[in-house]
């Protein structure tokens, strides 16, 4: 499925939006996330330490790095979304389960 994704990142926004990202992870609110040590997209409870800031429409699709786009998931989801936006995720996870 992801072989037809074409990401052209725009460099400026992407730099801008990473900057503003590390900003956010120094942010009370983003401890506040962490503390409850839950993966967004699994739903496992991993603790604070194992999450990671993801940007659920992805920086370099232009996302940006606001309260409402980010959300802590583990490693793994991490991972395995990439650079995918919440539709083309839904998709893929359907493909796996022969679904479409």
């Amino acid at each position: 499925m992801t072989d037809w994704i074409d990401v052209q990142k725009d460099e400026q926004h992407v730099a801008r939006e990473r900057e503003k990202a590390r900003a956010l992870r120094k942010s009370l609110w983003w401890r506040q996330q962490l503390s409850l040590g839950i993966c967004h997209y699994c739903g496992k409870q991993v603790g604070g330490a194992a999450l990671t800031l993801d940007h659920v429409v992805p920086v370099a699709r232009g996302g940006c790095s606001k309260r409402g786009n980010v959300v802590p998931a583990c490693l793994d989801c991490n991972q395995k979304k990439a650079c995918l936006t919440p539709a083309e995720q839904i998709l893929a996870d359907l493909e796996k389960r022969g679904k479409l």
